[in-house]
């Protein structure tokens, strides 16, 4: 595909429009310098044809006659003229009028004549001479018709300069106009080209976005730049999570496999009894459980994180009550807390309730607490509260066992994450309980987050909404 330069155009067009304009302006001046010469050149030839009015006399003989006194003689040679009287008696001509036909050449008004292969413009004047203005009578009227032209050539080529100055500087202009153009757009346009590189630079294996100072201050590019910073973190960090989980996720399974396969392998390293194959067998049974939950717990991690916020069920609205979900929770663990001697204290008023599907909310608090029983010390408490606060419920599950790094706190959401002491193998768990919690909370426009000290207790405070809106969750 052709590529087309924005700067290249944009030019272009500019100069187009120039160019146009210029030759309209150029038009424009030829219509005027052409009317305002014509207009000139008329009153040029009116004041000469007054002239030669001007030059009649009476003639010095018998009859009743008149004559030029020779004034004719300081017209352009190059000028046309004939005189003549009211008997069609021509008074004078120009040497160059060469016999024409003057009854054949006379316009009514200002016209354009070709004589000889030369335009002419020629005018007629029909005028009244006072000869012998001083006799007696005040003088002796006279009609004289005059008919004169001038070649237009110079006018023409008056005109001819005027147009080709207009249009040399048009020209010039447009020449001046198109560089600096150029180099204005060029600095104009430079934040964009400095967002072209930078962005062209971002490959599957190079994900650095780092806009110049120019390009984040230019007001037009600005929200770009950001958008596009925020968009290609949130896609290293989904690449990072993924890469990491794929290879956690290998190594927990892996594990697995090779924990049953070095069981299944010692049963058959010699004969055992009955009961030795047995205790063998169970011990791969568990093994088997554990990769079955490991998977199972993947599988509803990716479920989970595949749909969108809040569109998992769009269409339901619920009114889950905090209450009966905490007991139920605290009745599952109930086995274990007593071998563990770990006591569960449920303080929830019945009227808390969330907007969240029930079945979601269990698998959200058993993984919770679940946690705290892992990770508390015997003789511990785990303690399940929720209360309303404005437009959400709050739900909380602490514990007063070991507590988390403040290193590791941030990465406690995180898959199979190693750092955490949550994430270690003697808890038997599987290092996706918080993650698929987030997921949960995040699925249904909460939000989650954790509070720990170590050697104090760790808590996870969830935020619910009572009734969810078209937007995200979010605590004012």
């Amino acid at each position: 595909m052709k590529q087309i330069s924005i700067k290249r155009r944009l030019i272009a067009s500019v100069l187009l429009v120039e160019l146009v304009s210029a030759v309209c302006i150029t038009g424009l001046a030829y219509v005027y310098e052409r009317h305002a010469h014509l207009k000139s050149f008329d009153i040029l030839l009116r004041g000469r044809a007054d002239s030669l009015l001007g030059a009649v006399q009476d003639a010095e003989d018998t009859g009743d006659n008149v004559m030029l006194d020779g004034s004719q003689n300081s017209l352009p040679e190059r000028d046309l003229f004939e005189v003549w009287d009211a008997r069609d008696r021509v008074l004078a001509r120009s040497p160059n009028w060469d016999g024409l036909d003057s009854s054949k050449h006379v316009p009514d008004k200002p016209q354009v004549l070709t004589v000889r292969g030369r335009e002419y413009r020629a005018i007629r004047l029909d005028g009244v001479r006072i000869v012998d203005p001083g006799d007696k009578g005040g003088g002796i009227p006279r009609h004289v018709t005059i008919l004169y032209g001038a070649p237009l050539r110079p006018m023409q080529d008056a005109v001819q300069g005027a147009v080709v100055f207009y249009a040399l500087t048009s020209l010039g202009l447009l020449l001046i106009t198109g560089i600096v153009m150029f180099l204005l757009l060029r600095s104009g346009l430079a934040p964009l080209s400095d967002l072209a590189a930078e962005a062209a630079g971002i490959s599957v294996t190079s994900w650095n976005f780092t806009p110049s100072q120019q390009v984040r201050r230019t007001v037009e590019l600005a929200p770009l730049a950001s958008a596009l910073s925020t968009a290609l973190k949130g896609l290293e960090r989904s690449f990072a999570q993924q890469n990491q989980f794929i290879g956690d996720a290998a190594h927990e399974l892996k594990t697995a496999v090779a924990v049953v396969k070095s069981s299944l392998q010692l049963l058959t390293m010699r004969p055992r009894t009955t009961s030795e194959y047995e205790a063998g067998l169970e011990r791969c049974q568990l093994d088997c459980e554990r990769v079955e939950e490991t998977v199972a717990r993947m599988l509803t991690l990716a479920r989970l994180e595949s749909e969108s916020p809040g569109a998992a069920a769009a269409e339901h609205r619920f009114a889950t009550s905090l209450a009966v979900t905490a007991r139920e929770i605290a009745a599952q663990f109930e086995s274990i807390t007593e071998v563990r001697r770990i006591a569960i204290e449920v303080s929830v008023a019945d009227a808390v309730t969330a907007d969240i599907d029930p079945d979601q909310l269990q698998l959200l608090c058993s993984n919770l607490v679940l946690n705290s029983i892992q990770h508390s010390h015997p003789g511990g408490v785990v303690r399940i509260s929720a209360r309303i606060i404005r437009s959400h419920a709050e739900l909380r599950v602490s514990d007063t066992g070991e507590g988390i790094d403040p290193e590791m706190l941030p990465h406690a959401f995180d898959r199979f994450y190693r750092g955490d002491p949550s994430r270690s193998r003697k808890t038997g768990g599987t290092g996706l309980g918080l993650a698929i919690s987030k997921a949960i909370a995040l699925q249904f426009q909460g939000t989650i987050e954790i509070e720990s000290q170590l050697g104090t207790g760790t808590t996870v405070i969830v935020r619910l909404p009572i009734e969810r809106s078209s937007k995200p969750f979010s605590l004012a």
